[in-house]
């Protein structure tokens, strides 16, 4: 991480008319396509499911991303069942 990325404990979710969520507490994009995007959290592993999901607009320095789409279900994922990144499985 950042020197200058500063450390959230606090995550706010807010969808708006199921098209548009806007997530903070965000430590990195695991992965994303127009069907799934998973995120790296304060609070564990986020998966996002919809239909022609979109990442808008993404601050790592902030820890805030803005998906437009259609949202049809958010599942955290424990720590411990995180996807790992690219790096992380070669390193296993």
């Amino acid at each position: 991480m950042s020197e200058d990325r500063v450390n959230f404990k606090n995550q706010n979710i807010v969808i708006e008319d199921r098209n548009r969520i806007s997530i903070s507490g965000v430590d990195q994009v695991d992965s994303f396509n127009e069907t799934t995007i998973i995120l790296s959290t304060v609070k564990g592993g986020l998966s996002i499911k919809g239909e022609e999901l979109n990442i808008s607009k993404l601050n790592l320095d902030e820890g805030s991303v803005k998906i437009s789409g259609t949202i049809n279900s958010l599942t955290y994922i424990s720590k411990e069942g995180a996807p790992k990144n690219f790096m992380g499985k070669i390193f296993k």
